[in-house]
């Protein structure tokens, strides 16, 4: 513990620092600090570096200047014919040697010389790793390469989850502002390396999420999946289904795969899908349309049976949208659409009091609360007209320039109770508290 003058030390020497690097354990540590000749050769040395490192005076070494380890590692081969100085060693300079690798040795190791450890030292990440189903909670821990490519990552994380086929796993990256996977999850190879999964614009996350598919992968990113909430005739519930078709498939096929799910009403019932957006419907899918551009992420996709009064229309009727809404005193009694949108086949002439007969019974509302707090307009570009019971409805759909259908309908205004009442049997369908079953 008492102070030591440093060593003596002339012009030709060099004060070089040594590391020794196990490739089987994988370990890099510092062995000592040792005086050389400027002019002299790392042949001079060898003897007392295997004292060093304790191997056997015959053993032969190679021998690697570490230069800098950031932003990039940077490790050259010394040449041991040539001088420490022609090898440009100076002061303070540190030396990495090991045993020479052998190619007959049989010993299987992941890093076998200094420069891939230190590139592995460099690069190592350690990623945790979530189920989709489960975003909150680590489900476990993986020490990767930053320069591992993307199958290298879906191969461990198989390897951890005992799952012979890597493509059927899914990886989603983390959004380090929300703290929530990102809405798309990777594509089967759509990036090059782990770095490239976990960069999130200039910040570095350490999560993964993970999904295990019923299907590989790369198959599955043929296929789309919808979710399509089908609307039964007289049953009072919604069924969503998962419909999986190839992307370039139509609401055709939609409709073909739904009829072997659902329960219709008749064998010969018609069927089409909807775009439903806020409580209004905004399209009618011709069947034609590819559904890999359908975006079910934001609007409800419906599909319902095609009612019999509006599979042959007369020249005279008129096919319109029927709203259910309120009006929200805490906003300037501004109109708020609410509950399940529908369709109304009405004739020319038709009167309103004849039109709410059938909306009555479409709807299964009482007598009484139909009667005293119902009331009806025609609304266009969100403002109401009210009917009375004589007024022609059909002579008040005549306008076509609106921006869109759904800018012009028929109105139901009552109070919304759905949300403060539980669902009972004999519940009126105008609600929009009914059943949901999900089916994947």
């Amino acid at each position: 513990m008492q102070p030591l003058p440093p060593p003596e030390k002339s012009k030709e020497d060099i004060l070089l620092f040594f590391k020794l690097y196990n490739p089987e354990k994988e370990v890099l540590c510092f062995v000592g600090r040792l005086f050389v000749k400027a002019l002299g050769k790392p042949s001079d040395i060898l003897r007392k570096l295997t004292e060093m490192a304790g191997f056997t005076p015959d053993e032969e070494i190679e021998l690697y200047e570490e230069i800098k380890f950031e932003p990039n590692v940077m490790c050259e081969h010394i040449d041991k014919k040539l001088t420490f100085r022609a090898s440009q060693l100076e002061d303070g300079d540190i030396v990495c040697f090991q045993k020479s690798p052998k190619a007959d040795s049989g010993t299987q190791v992941r890093y076998p010389d200094i420069p891939s450890f230190l590139e592995y030292v460099h690069n190592r990440q350690v990623v945790h790793f979530r189920s989709l189903e489960k975003p909150k909670d680590d489900e476990f821990c993986l020490e990767l390469s930053k320069l591992h490519t993307y199958d290298d990552v879906v191969e461990r994380v198989a390897r951890q989850l005992g799952l012979d086929d890597p493509a059927k796993i899914r990886l989603t990256s983390h959004n380090c502002y929300s703290q929530q996977p990102k809405p798309q999850p990777i594509r089967y190879q759509g990036v090059e390396h782990l770095l490239d999964m976990l960069v999130h614009y200039n910040q570095t996350s350490d999560i993964l999420y993970y999904e295990v598919l019923d299907i590989p992968l790369p198959e599955l990113q043929f296929l789309k999946t919808l979710k399509v909430a089908f609307h039964h005739a007289t049953k009072e519930e919604v069924v969503i289904h998962s419909i999986r078709l190839p992307k370039n498939s139509t609401i055709a096929d939609v409709i073909i795969d739904l009829k072997t799910k659902v329960d219709l009403s008749s064998p010969t019932a018609e069927l089409r899908v909807l775009e439903v957006f806020y409580h209004k419907i905004y399209k009618i899918f011709p069947l034609h349309e590819k559904i890999e551009n359908i975006n079910d992420q934001y609007w409800t996709l419906r599909a319902e049976e095609v009612p019999e009064e509006e599979k042959n229309p007369s020249q005279h009727d008129r096919l319109i949208h029927v709203y259910h809404f309120t009006k929200d005193p805490l906003q300037n009694q501004q109109i708020q659409n609410f509950g399940d949108p529908f369709f109304l086949a009405i004739c020319e002439g038709e009167t309103l009091a004849e039109v709410k007969g059938r909306i009555q019974r479409k709807l299964q509302v009482p007598d009484e609360e139909f009667s005293k707090v119902w009331k009806f307009a025609f609304i266009s570009m969100n403002r109401p007209d009210y009917l009375q019971d004589s007024d022609v409805v059909s002579a008040r759909f005549q306008r076509r320039d609106v921006y869109g259908a759904w800018e012009q309908y028929l109105g139901l205004e009552h109070t919304d109770t759905a949300p403060k009442r539980a669902y009972t049997a004999n519940q009126n369908r105008h609600t929009h508290e009914k059943p949901v079953r999900i089916y994947n």
